[in-house]
């Protein structure tokens, strides 16, 4: 074991993001290949066809027969054993698995490829086939978030998994150009993210495949190139239905690159940095350098590092802080080794989470030798901290204890669906740093690589997740089927993609997965995953989420980082919960804190707080947290559910309810709440609907009203004051109409049309203000936040007028030409006195006038099953958003017009650069 088993659990890391040394660039046809390393982008120009269900047979493997279609199910419902079945047929699943062969330890675990070349006849893959008439796609392509969405109890797809079509069998087919200059040059292809059993094959010959969709990979192309001619790339996309408990989206949903080296060359995910010790005046940095010879000959190389510091903005000064010792190596034709060395950097500018501590970066620049030549190149970037895992004090770093204020959050991006984009992932965490959110659990997956370069930068803590399930299945097709096989290079190779990333702090080896119920056998399982990760990375502690396992039971005794969903407040343990079926659990945060006095206790997973953004339901429960259901703050027929924030899915706990248990239980660290923003796909508790109710964000980016509590306990020094509901119920007139408070202060005084509705201060373990004997009548409301007796913070709500006019903002009026960055523009419908209209729901059309695209609309009700892609739609609460695309290469402003009858129109400018 690389940890001792003692109260205070303190890693000292240097992490950080892996960059190729060179900027990635299109490969134009005669370009000479100069540099010792090039990355190229393949995103642009591919040719795309999709196919409802198996069209050949070219299959991974067989799968087993689906009996139990309804994705309407419970959360936290029981994993239930994987259903075996025999090939009958011959599949390409011996074909690929060598290609996992780098990232299995023992070698007579690895696999042998067996002899043939299956698909070589197959028109798709030969350079002869014409692709005119299949659709040009640029990269990264979610193939099912711009198509219809599918409604109704019989859909082919439920709300489970978004209610798109996500499933089915895609071909990309594309051309590389080998010139001369690549006759000795190794040449790797590197996906990023392909959902899902991608199988790749070059010129007709099959070269391998990776089948986790959001594993990032590598395919040495070397031996089926052709130089000197157009060489034909095609990949084969097999996504399966009933595969996911969310929208996983379908096809090369994240970058590709075409990597070229010289033979021998720096191997895999590169360079490993960490540093054994850290402090304020000094830090030791380890780099372990893999190299591989792929030449014929023995190579004799020397390998240099040198290490310089960083700006905010990534770019690195001109003279090393410190070098590395050179080291030389000798490796035999076909060999694969190391180098492993040290140095000291003086006084280090260390990374950490905002606001106190800055996300300070370093980069390791690692070059190859052979000789006086320079044969590879290779940047790494990383930061250098302490991390300590305290039982009493939680996370510490740099020696200041951080309180965990995180969220979860899918990979989806709304309505560009599982396409990553940068500028659209950034403004997510710009809208979570507002709220005051200074980590992210990734659910439950490996993320985009960009993803992780952004909160490196930007400062969040991470914990990295790869698996949702093991060996037991949650839906009939998920990733059970290839975990025995997979498993081991699966973890592997995240880890080593992901380990130099400075924000990511905790692997987590598994969410929920059905072996917390399999007693020994499961722990086993665990322990044997756990071995895994330290053998990549000795530096960080591991975790798995438990929603089931108790402390006396086997699965908890293996895990470094008690993980807990929803157990440390408790599940379906509330009054308002007596009546439900599934896991009832007591708060659980003291028991697991007497059976593993030493280690940190997160709760991974909290809340889970249900809100269909500005609407409200009445009448208002009386406690602090309920389910929703129908007639309870939810509804049926619209398929709302109320925004008073306090209503849950069914194991769920409103967020108050988690903010006491956690005050009355401080050694724990810190919670994760599910979720940040909403996501396509598991519309808990109404599956007519296409995404999920329990963000704190809606799937636009709007902020619900449980935006304002979390902000007013997240970032207690902003004064702050929120009143919810609006006020416009015209139907209301004399009716208790509950008026709630939030707020950063200590006490509030309302006042309605300005009488005096009482001041009331805060209580032990109360999070909002309350004045549930309010009866409506036009006018406004107004609160008066105090603090100490001081003034703190104000806030009005009005009734407003009829709907005159759109008003439009955008978040960046001055955005990129690149064919890949965005503006955000929120549309809005105001009175004539300028108050956003709460009720309105005009059906807004949007149009460009200049060199851009409409790529997608929404408003982020999670009932609204408008194409995602359509430039029409209809406000919620509103509210609606457009997200806008300059051309590429493009200068001339761009006008964006939004129209709705009966309505003034609204125009912005934006500009391209």
């Amino acid at each position: 074991m690389p940890y001792c088993r003692q109260r205070r659990f303190i890693c000292f890391l240097v992490l950080g993001c892996c960059l190729w040394s060179c900027q990635a660039t299109s490969f134009q046809k005669g370009e000479a290949n100069t540099s010792p390393r090039q990355r190229i982008s393949l995103n642009e120009g591919w040719k795309f066809m999709r196919y409802d269900s198996q069209p050949d047979s070219l299959i991974y493997d067989v799968r087993p027969a689906v009996t139990d279609r309804n994705d309407n199910k419970v959360a936290d419902s029981r994993p239930t054993e994987a259903v075996r079945v025999t090939a009958e047929r011959q599949t390409l699943k011996p074909f690929i698995l060598p290609t996992a062969n780098d990232f299995i330890r023992e070698p007579s675990d690895r696999h042998v490829r067996p002899s043939g070349n299956p698909g070589q006849d197959f028109p798709f893959v030969k350079a002869s086939f014409d692709d005119g008439n299949w659709e040009t796609v640029d990269l990264p392509h979610d193939w099912g978030i711009s198509e219809p969405f599918q409604s109704g109890t019989n859909a082919e797809v439920g709300g489970g998994m978004g209610r798109l079509p996500s499933h089915g069998v895609a071909w990309y087919r594309r051309k590389l150009d080998i010139t001369a200059a690549d006759t000795a040059a190794t040449v790797l292809l590197e996906v990023e993210g392909a959902m899902s059993y991608a199988m790749v094959w070059l010129n007709g010959h099959l070269v391998g495949g990776w089948p986790y969709g959001y594993a990032s990979w590598q395919l040495d192309l070397t031996p089926y190139l052709e130089v000197g001619k157009d060489n034909q790339l095609a990949i084969r996309i097999d996504n399966p239905p009933l595969s996911a408990r969310w929208y996983p989206g379908g096809g090369l949903y994240r970058s590709v690159w075409l990597v070229k080296t010289n033979p021998t060359h720096i191997a895999g995910w590169g360079p490993f940095v960490s540093t054994p010790t850290v402090n304020e005046s000094k830090a030791t940095v380890r780099v372990e350098v893999p190299i591989q010879n792929d030449s014929e000959a023995t190579q004799e190389v020397s390998i240099i590092t040198r290490i310089y510091s960083v700006d905010s903005l990534g770019e690195r000064g001109t003279t090393p802080v410190a070098n590395v010792p050179t080291q030389m190596l000798s490796l035999v034709a076909g060999a694969r080794g190391a180098t492993v060395d040290s140095v000291a950097i003086e006084r280090p500018r260390l990374w950490g989470p905002p606001p106190t501590q800055a996300p300070n970066r370093y980069a390791a620049v690692t070059m190859i030798q052979a000789g006086d030549r320079l044969v590879d190149e290779y940047v790494t970037l990383f930061g250098i901290r302490s991390l300590a895992f305290d039982s009493e004090r939680g996370l510490v770093v740099n020696g200041e204890a951080i309180r965990i204020q995180g969220v979860n959050q899918h990979h989806d991006l709304g309505a560009l669906g599982a396409a990553f984009n940068r500028r659209a992932a950034e403004r997510q965490l710009q809208i979570l740093r507002n709220l005051g959110v200074n980590a992210v659990r990734m659910a439950h997956n490996p993320p985009a690589p960009e993803l992780l370069e952004l909160t490196d930068q930007m400062g969040f803590l991470v914990v990295n997740e790869i698996f949702d399930s093991w060996e037991r299945k949650k839906t009939p097709l998920d990733f059970h089927l290839i975990f025995p096989e997979w498993h081991e290079p699966d973890l592997r190779s995240f880890i080593r993609r992901d380990r130099n990333h400075p924000s990511v702090i905790l692997w987590s080896y598994g969410n929920e997965v059905g072996e917390q119920y399999t007693e020994a056998a499961g722990a086993a399982l665990s322990a044997r995953l756990k071995a895994i990760v330290h053998e990549e990375d000795p530096t960080r502690p591991t975790t798995a989420a438990m929603n089931y396992a108790k402390p006396p039971m086997d699965f908890p005794k293996e895990v470094e980082v008690i993980s807990l969903n929803y157990q440390g407040e408790g599940i379906r343990n509330a009054p308002a919960y007596s009546h439900l079926q599934g896991i009832n659990t007591e708060p659980l945060y003291p028991s697991f804190r007497e059976a593993f006095p030493d280690r940190m206790i997160i709760s991974s997973e909290t809340a889970s707080a249900l809100s269909s953004r500005g609407t409200y339901l009445f009448p208002v429960f009386d406690g602090i947290s309920a389910p929703a259901e129908d007639g309870s703050g939810g509804d049926p027929v619209t398929q709302f559910v109320s925004a008073y924030e306090l209503y849950t899915a069914a194991f769920g706990s409103s967020a108050e309810k988690v903010f006491a248990s956690q005050d009355k239980h401080p050694y724990v660290a810190g919670e994760f709440v599910w979720s940040g923003f909403d996501y396509l796909g598991e519309p808990t508790p109404y599956y007519g609907a296409r995404s999920s109710y329990s963000g704190i964000v809606d799937l636009a980016g709007f902020p619900k009203d449980r935006y304002y509590l979390y902000q007013s306990r997240w970032r207690p020094e902003l004064p702050m004051a929120h009143i919810l509901p609006h006020w416009n119920w015209p139907g209301r007139v004399g009716k208790i109409t509950p008026v709630h408070v939030f707020t950063s202060g200590d006490a509030v005084e309302l006042f309605l049309n300005g009488q005096s509705m009482g001041k009331k201060a805060k209580s032990p373990f109360t999070y909002r203000l309350r004045w549930d004997s309010i009866r409506y009548e036009p006018g406004s409301l107004v609160a008066v936040a105090y603090r100490n007796g001081m003034e703190w913070a104000q806030d009005t709500v009005r009734t407003t007028g009829t709907a005159q006019k759109i008003a439009l903002t955008a978040d960046r009026s001055t955005i990129a030409s690149d064919g890949k960055d965005l503006s955000f523009v929120t549309i809005e419908v105001l009175d004539s006195q300028g108050l956003r209209v709460p009720t309105a729901t005009h059906l807004l059309s949007v149009t460009l006038n200049g060199p851009g695209e409409v790529v997608g609309t929404d408003n982020g009700d999670p009932t609204d099953l408008r194409s995602l892609h359509d430039p029409k739609r209809n406000a919620f609460g509103g509210l609606a958003l457009a997200i806008i695309r300059a051309n590429k290469d493009s200068s001339d402003p761009i006008v964006v017009r939004v129209t709705a009858p009966g309505l003034a129109p609204a125009e912005l400018e934006l500009n391209p650069r």
